[in-house]
């Protein structure tokens, strides 16, 4: 196979952060692209006039991983790095002849996000199955499992994997070993997350999973609808100090109550976290159609001179009134989190994937808010696309939502040029990669 010229990529486009490094090098590993990005991280503090506020701890951790995997050869590896090149060789079926299929990837600071390593390897690791599809491969990564401006253990366990195995048939075990907090005294131990998953074998694609039949009563098309967005049932987690647990329960099922009347409420996740400093909470709704939406709060304000009645209530609020604005105004089929997670499995599936969070622009269709959203994400394997629907240029961030989900749908056309995008970013035909 002749060597793929280098990809130059503007780590200042679009969100121009940390993902944008993730998803560039996750898919470069994955396809054997060597690629060089430029101003690493470069609309954050230090960027664009200081060149980028650079890698940091985990990336550097996940890359010296997807480094050492596809022996690669790499150049700007450390953090603070505003360049980076990244030339793998190994494809991931390779990656583990004669390896034992165990992998722990520690990061050096305990503060960095083990939910952000696992999401740069964890594509790689997707594709790397043996060709008689032998062992389940083991992974451990060792890092902060509640940090800032990351997705928490709990969202990744309640939230996307329960996803990706609804829409892509991912099935992965998952357990946490040990939390860690970016807030609160230092420990002397790190966080660690494990997981167990059964990669895809050589010459096999990653395909959304299709819906089941299982010959019972036909709904029509109003009853799907409404149980796509019927609230059935929410979970709740909580993680704060022991005076703020018993308080918080309740302003939760009030507010959880109040807003979506008739929902069971859960609590699932119910915890001292230890340290006044420290206070996370996440709700997930769960529709009658399976659909499911998360939101989370790792309290990033001041608790001091604050009762913890004051606390619940404030916790409680704003968790609830976020939830209640992704659901009620039926905006999309996940949550506008889970949404930029998705592209990178919607570019390297086989098939088409619509996870919408606007009205469509397809004709003769009513726009009819989250019904119409709902039927775009049910019907999308059977429609023709080709000059009814139009295709998205994907030479710069394009499509609905949030900056971060444009941003990963243009870096994974980059990487994926087989990729086609229609309607705003709403329906996906992936590239279909396999080995």
């Amino acid at each position: 196979m002749a060597p793929k010229d280098l990809l130059e990529i503007d780590g200042r486009t679009g969100e121009g952060g940390g993902q944008l490094v993730r998803i560039a090098c996750a898919l470069a590993a994955v396809t054997s692209q060597p690629i060089r990005i430029h101003h690493v991280r470069g609309n954050r503090p230090g960027g664009r006039r200081g060149g980028g506020g650079g890698l940091k701890s985990q990336h550097v951790t996940a890359l010296r991983w997807l480094a050492e995997a596809t022996d690669a050869q790499v150049d700007g590896l450390e953090v603070g790095s505003q360049t980076l090149e990244f030339r793998p060789s190994v494809t991931p079926p390779t990656a583990f002849r004669g390896q034992s299929r165990r992998v722990t990837i520690a990061a050096e600071s305990a503060a960095a996000s083990a939910l952000l390593v696992f999401q740069a390897v964890f594509p790689f690791l997707l594709f790397a199955g043996g060709p008689e599809g032998e062992d389940e491969i083991e992974l451990e990564i060792r890092g902060g499992t509640n940090v800032s401006f990351s997705p928490s253990y709990e969202y990744l366990d309640q939230v996307m994997l329960p996803t990706l195995e609804d829409r892509f048939g991912i099935a992965a075990e998952r357990r946490l070993l040990s939390r860690y907090w970016s807030l609160g005294p230092t420990s002397s131990s790190s966080g660690a997350i494990w997981l167990k998953f059964r990669p895809l074998k050589p010459g096999q694609t990653l395909k959304p999973k299709p819906k089941p039949t299982d010959g019972s009563h036909a709904a029509s098309r109003e009853e799907e609808e409404g149980a796509s967005f019927e609230i059935r049932q929410i979970d709740a987690s909580i993680l704060v100090p022991h005076a703020v647990r018993a308080p918080l329960e309740r302003a939760l099922v009030r507010d959880l109550g109040a807003r979506f009347p008739g929902a069971e409420i859960r609590f699932v996740v119910d915890g001292d976290s230890g340290h006044e400093a420290r206070l996370y909470a996440l709700v997930v709704a769960r529709s009658a159609g399976g659909l499911r939406w998360g939101r989370d709060w790792l309290y990033d304000r001041s608790a001091k001179k604050k009762t913890p009645d004051k606390l619940a209530a404030e916790i409680s609020r704003k968790v609830c009134d976020d939830l209640h604005a992704e659901v009620a105004g039926r905006k999309g089929v996940v949550d506008g989190f889970l949404q930029d997670q998705l592209v990178i499995f919607q570019a390297l599936a086989e098939g088409r994937t619509s996870f919408p969070r606007r009205h469509s622009s397809r004709p003769n269709e009513a726009s009819a808010d989250g019904d119409e959203i709902a039927d775009l994400e049910r019907s999308v394997g059977s429609l023709e696309l080709e000059g009814l629907v139009r295709r998205d240029k994907a030479h710069e961030p394009f499509g609905d939502g949030s900056l971060h989900a444009r941003t990963a749908r243009w870096v994974a056309s980059e990487l994926l040029p087989a990729v086609r995008w229609f309607d705003g970013g709403s329906i996906c035909d992936g590239a279909g990669v396999s080995f």
